[in-house]
């Protein structure tokens, strides 16, 4: 009911805004229709005027010629195109007048306008034809006889007097002028006052609108923000008191349903609570239940690890006791010493598998290695981990090459030790994964963040390279997870747990860092470490590390 009342209205008042626009804009072309008219007859009017001054000022530029004064016959052509232009303007202007106005009032004023101007343009043919015959008098010639016939041609036309018709044309469009300017100020007095009525019609049909909608509106708004407020404020119970057929009665009526409806499902969550509590209770108990089960679960890895440490020590004891009897007493056959040393490996293969199902149980805290950061110079982990891997490489005669270390130059935030713990295994791997005569290259270089990081921060990149046996492209994406071993890796050595590259990563990971393995071309593999540098680094000094290690 208030949508259709509304839409009726404001189409009224848009129905009388189009209105308004239409006569504005009728008005308008009315206005300006008559400016243009007043502009022609005060043209026509400047033009007549300025043709008779033209033909003055050439009668003149005659009686000069006449008299011997030293008439200059450029201002003769001067003057004579001035007025064919006049009268081509005046021409122009006076079919304009016909254009803009050509009611039967004032269809006899232009054609006494046409007229004259026929007059006029044939004088000035006529005019012009005598005016280049003139000469100047001879001695003894009568003046006034000369003056009487330019006078004669300058005056008359065909029986026209043409000073009669040039003074009646002037006062013919000075009146009109000044009618047409009356005609304007009426037409703007009248567009003032449609303007002014219309807009007060508009406004006062705007005012009595909104006045009616205020009225009507008040009463149901307020009894809507009440409800409102009741439900913001949790009284549900609260109902709206609009009952009719209106759409502000809709929406009560939707209100009153949604209250309804929250204060059902408040009923219901109450319930769900207290049956959530309950669940929560049993899940409680469940979990006490799963912590004890998991405390006898490690009751029984201690006891594990109890169980291997007595196995560690019964083979490590018989190992010692093997040797010390061997070595007890006095000098003994060759065959005996090496029947001894085959018992001693034996029982060394028996500590290995022990050995073994201790790394599987350290293998499950792989992830809470603990770090100790502190500000730290590079160069002392890199150094480290290059003489320790420079003994591996000896033992697999492999040369291990690096650039000189410069001391001071790079400072991070970590921890040394697990810092040297990661280059370690990024050699060791290098070096076990390549064959004899092989070379591996520890390069190392300040770059900013890679891109994958996503900022600028300064960085510390550090690449391990080798040309030994690769990883396959399709098991790049698995030589981080723990126990992965490659096909070729363990084609190379049968030894190995899968869990260094797991481990370094953690560390690379731990100190804010990435670590990336990929193939090289020709064969190998590039390690790549990437640590962020602190903002201000040590004072540079002198390297604390040779410029390359070889075995």
């Amino acid at each position: 009911m208030f949508r259709r009342r509304l839409s009726l209205v404001l189409s009224l008042l848009a129905a009388a805004v189009v209105v308004e626009g239409i006569g504005a804009a009728a008005a308008l072309r009315v206005a300006e229709r008559q400016v243009q008219r007043g502009r022609v007859a005060s043209d026509i009017e400047r033009g007549f005027i300025e043709l008779s001054a033209d033909k003055q000022r050439l009668r003149t530029w005659v009686a000069q010629l006449q008299q011997g004064a030293g008439a200059d016959e450029a201002v003769r052509t001067q003057l004579q195109a001035q007025m064919r232009a006049t009268l081509a303007r005046l021409q122009q202007w006076a079919d304009q007048a016909v254009a803009l106005d050509d009611d039967s009032a004032s269809r006899s004023e232009h054609l006494r306008r046409q007229d004259a101007l026929a007059v006029l343009t044939r004088s000035l043919a006529e005019l012009e034809a005598a005016v280049a015959q003139a000469q100047p008098l001879l001695a003894g010639a009568d003046a006034r006889q000369a003056w009487q016939a330019l006078s004669a041609v300058f005056d008359l036309s065909q029986g026209r007097d043409l000073r009669q018709l040039l003074g009646d044309s002037i006062q013919r469009e000075a009146a009109a002028v000044q009618r047409e300017r009356e005609a304007a100020d009426a037409t703007l007095a009248w567009m003032r006052g449609l303007w002014l009525a219309m807009a007060g019609t508009l406004a006062a049909a705007a005012l009595l609108a909104a006045g009616y909608f205020t009225r009507a509106l008040r009463g149901p708004l307020d009894h809507l923000i009440e409800g409102t407020e009741a439900l913001q404020q949790g009284r549900l119970q609260h109902r709206i008191p609009l009952d009719g057929r209106d759409e502000f009665s809709a929406v009560a009526r939707s209100i009153n349903t949604l209250a309804a409806e929250l204060q059902h499902h408040r009923r219901q969550e109450t319930q769900q609570r207290q049956e959530l509590e309950a669940l929560v209770q049993a899940r409680t108990a469940a979990l006490q239940e799963a912590l004890a089960a998991l405390q006898q679960a490690d009751a029984r890895r201690r006891q594990l690890l109890a169980d291997i440490s007595h196995e560690l020590r019964t083979p490590t004891t018989a190992i010692r006791g093997e040797a010390e009897i061997t070595l007890r007493g006095p000098e003994r056959p060759a065959d005996e010493y090496r029947s001894a040393l085959r018992r001693i490996v034996d029982t060394s293969r028996d500590l290995a598998h022990v050995i073994d199902d201790l790394l599987a149980v350290a293998r499950q805290d792989l992830d809470a290695l603990s770090l100790v950061k502190q500000p730290l110079d590079a160069a002392g982990p890199l150094a480290e981990a290059l003489a320790q891997a420079a003994a591996l490489a000896a033992q697999s005669q492999v040369q291990l090459n690096a650039a000189a270390l410069p001391a001071g130059r790079w400072q991070l935030l970590g921890d040394a030790q697990r810092l040297r713990q990661l280059l370690l295994v990024l050699l060791d791997n290098a070096v076990r994964y390549s064959s004899a005569g092989g070379e591996v290259t520890l390069a190392v270089a300040e770059t900013a963040a890679p891109a994958a990081a996503g900022d600028s921060t300064r960085g510390l990149q550090v690449d391990v390279l080798d040309r030994g046996i690769g990883i396959a492209a399709d098991e790049l994406p698995q030589v981080f997870e723990r126990h992965f071993r490659g096909t070729a890796a363990r084609r190379h050595r049968a030894d190995g747990s899968g869990l260094g590259l797991a481990i370094a990563r953690t560390l690379a990971l731990a100190h804010g860092g990435r670590l990336e393995l990929s193939p090289r071309s020709g064969g190998g593999t590039q390690a790549r470490v990437w640590l962020p540098l602190l903002p201000t680094p040590l004072p540079q000094q002198t390297t604390g590390s040779p410029d390359t290690a070889q075995a």
